[in-house]
């Protein structure tokens, strides 16, 4: 191992223990530890694959934004991806790892210009009104009981229905895609090989879904791959199936994340949640928007950036990373950096210079932030003006977090509030396409 430059201590026997069910509560003060003693940190994954760790905020724009940083795979281990101990479960034995978070420039470069026309401000503009359908009917589901699960019940089908819908999945198909996302969001809490089993199920579907569409084009975002890939732009129907593949692994799961996450800081934090709440009753959006960038920030549904494999030596927060070793950008270490972030453990909706890494940062930064924004926006609003008294329904120390390296999310979120004495949206179910 290279060794520490000066001023940057190697991890000491005080060292905190990663990666464990405690550390999954509460990472933070890990996190803190590694900015101030080993800022780039060597450490082995659960998975038994080591790994540097970036924690500093510089240094993690850095790392980001590095050529010499690649995303393919390939740069590392053949066993260890081949086993499934790097990367999304399941891609490898789907086929389905040609998509934007696995290739570098030019091919990335590529695709990512196809799908980038589907995420565009006036597009995702254009689908406000199908997300706020969709929040309000969910929520009608048990408004009137006066108690949810808010991840199973609103967060987890809310982005699972909106990126079905982008894709063009049929309304019929859609609860087909919400039962394999699911077993792909336990991350291996379910049956043995079912996460697997769902990405090759997935898989087999949206092939059968493309050879469909090229019958019958719509407006939709695989007839728009289709629709480049016939006039001369190369998207074979292998990366056409991989593209909507991550679509909606990278799209739903951090939404799911950022929803239940919010939720929980703002009922964590119950001033800014009360000074939020007023603004949204007041029909102000300042507030909200500059909200959902805090929360992206303080608790984002990102913890660790997806893999990074060094392809030539370079040195990150001075010190040498060899060629071959992965590197994880720490997201949520970065995010709480206090030399960019004041006062950076606390909750401050109102934050305005906040130039948070929660979708990362160059050439692989979020390509669909603009819709999780708006599904984040539309769930929270809706959510406090239509339940205004809503609290947890079980003290934080039992909930418990998923396990998984990348992402990081509540299992769930019981909360209570007063019923609605009857439906104020009566909101057709969605219509088939």
């Amino acid at each position: 191992m290279p060794a520490q430059p000066d001023g940057v201590q190697p991890a000491a026997q005080s060292a905190p223990q990663l990666f464990t069910w405690e550390f999954a509560a509460d990472p933070y003060p890990a996190y803190a530890w590694l900015r101030e003693h080993a800022p780039v940190h060597r450490t082995k994954l659960p998975s038994g694959v080591e790994a540097w760790l970036v924690t500093r905020y510089a240094d993690a724009r850095q790392a980001l934004a590095d050529s010499r940083l690649s995303k393919n795979p390939a740069h590392h281990s053949e066993q260890a991806h081949r086993t499934g101990r790097v990367g999304i479960p399941g891609e490898r034995q789907a086929d389905l790892m040609t998509h934007l978070l696995n290739i570098d420039p030019p091919d990335h470069t590529r695709l990512r210009r196809l799908v980038s026309k589907a995420f565009t401000p006036r597009r995702v503009a254009e689908f406000e009104p199908r997300v706020q359908q969709l929040t309000d009917r969910l929520i009608d589901g048990f408004a009137q009981r006066g108690s949810a699960d808010l991840i199973h019940e609103f967060a987890f089908p809310l982005p699972i229905y909106a990126i079905c819908d982008m894709l063009g999945v049929p309304a019929e198909d859609q609860d087909d895609f919400r039962d394999w996302a699911g077993m792909m969001i336990r991350h291996g809490g379910g049956q043995r090989g079912g996460v697997g089993r769902a990405v090759k199920r997935m898989r087999a579907y949206l092939l059968e879904l493309i050879h469909r569409k090229r019958a019958d084009l719509g407006d939709d975002l695989i007839s728009g791959l289709i629709r480049a890939s016939d006039h001369g732009e190369h998207l074979t129907e292998n990366e056409a199936a991989a593209m909507a593949f991550i679509l909606l692994f990278a799209g739903f799961e951090t939404t799911v994340n950022l929803i239940g996450n919010g939720t929980y800081a703002l009922l964590r934090n119950p001033e800014q949640r009360a000074l939020l709440q007023e603004s949204v009753v007041r029909g102000e959006t300042a507030l909200l928007e500059t909200g959902i960038e805090e929360l992206l920030r303080y608790d984002g549904p990102v913890e660790l950036a997806t893999w990074r494999f060094a392809t030539a030596p370079l040195t990150v927060g001075g010190v040498e990373i060899p060629v071959g070793d992965p590197v994880l950008v720490v997201l949520a270490a970065a995010d709480r950096d206090p030399a960019r972030f004041a006062d950076e453990n606390t909750l401050d909706l109102a934050r305005s210079d906040n130039p948070h890494l929660g979708f990362g940062h160059g050439i692989h930064y979020c390509i669909g932030a603009p819709l999780a924004r708006l599904e984040g926006r539309s769930a929270l609003a809706t959510l406090l003006s239509r339940l205004p008294d809503l609290r947890l329904a079980e003290s934080p120390e039992n909930l418990r977090w998923r396990g998984g390296l990348i992402m990081r999310g509540l299992r769930e979120l019981p909360v209570e509030f007063s019923p609605e004495p009857r439906s104020p949206h009566v909101v057709p179910e969605p219509p088939t396409h």
